[in-house]
């Protein structure tokens, strides 16, 4: 089983596998993992999935539980023509840099149930650092913006959703919809990690060390 395999399965399939008649939305069919494991749900529970990338896998299954749209994600008006008001699942796996995830996040997110998830891929930087095994730049530094922009959505909306990350592998960020009003504009993260009491409390920290 690879690691992304066994991400699905312990942390988000888990999450939604008793849904009854779940309509689930992918953005980003890969090489079909998440697709096939999607499809036992709603074959299961009587659901449907709509996937969308922009490479054409209309012919990777053969399902009648099935939609693929042969575009991009951000195509809106296209796109929510196609779904229900109201969706149970949304899981992100198609472009991963920030301002995309932000842009499919805000357009979409609105079409969640209270209960259902918001699921995005690839947003732990770890596995991608220099003296790692996956040593990649561009998914180090866009992983780990992505992660900071829904820490970023969070500071501005913790009452409307509840949100849980996991590391394992590329990681997932775990949106769970738990108020229907829609999501403020996002709001960066001040600390007081530069402030002059932090500088203070680590120079009397290194002091009292030596």
């Amino acid at each position: 089983m690879s690691e992304y395999d066994y991400k699905l399965d312990k942390y988000l399939v888990p999450l939604i596998k008793d849904f009854k008649e779940p309509y689930i939305v992918e953005f980003g069919v890969r090489k079909g993992i998440s697709t096939k494991k999607f499809l036992d749900i709603c074959d299961k529970q009587n659901g449907h999935l709509l996937s969308v990338d922009t490479i054409n896998y209309e012919n990777l299954i053969q399902d009648k539980r099935w939609t693929f749209l042969h575009t991009r994600d951000d195509n809106f008006d296209f796109i929510k023509k196609k779904i229900p008001e109201k969706v149970d699942v949304i899981y992100l796996d198609s472009v991963h840099e920030a301002t995309h995830v932000k842009k499919i996040i805000y357009a979409y997110y609105n079409l969640l149930k209270v209960g259902g998830y918001f699921v995005i891929d690839d947003i732990s930087h770890i596995p991608y650092l220099k003296n790692k095994e996956r040593n990649n730049f561009y998914c180090e530094i866009n992983n780990m913006e992505t992660y900071n922009e829904i820490l970023y959505i969070l500071n501005s909306n913790e009452t409307l959703f509840d949100l849980s990350f996991t590391y394992k592998s590329s990681g997932l960020a775990i949106i769970k919809k738990i108020k229907s009003e829609d999501l403020k504009k996002e709001k960066k993260i001040h600390t007081r990690k530069l402030s002059l009491r932090n500088l203070v409390r680590l120079i009397w920290r290194k002091i009292k060390k030596n």
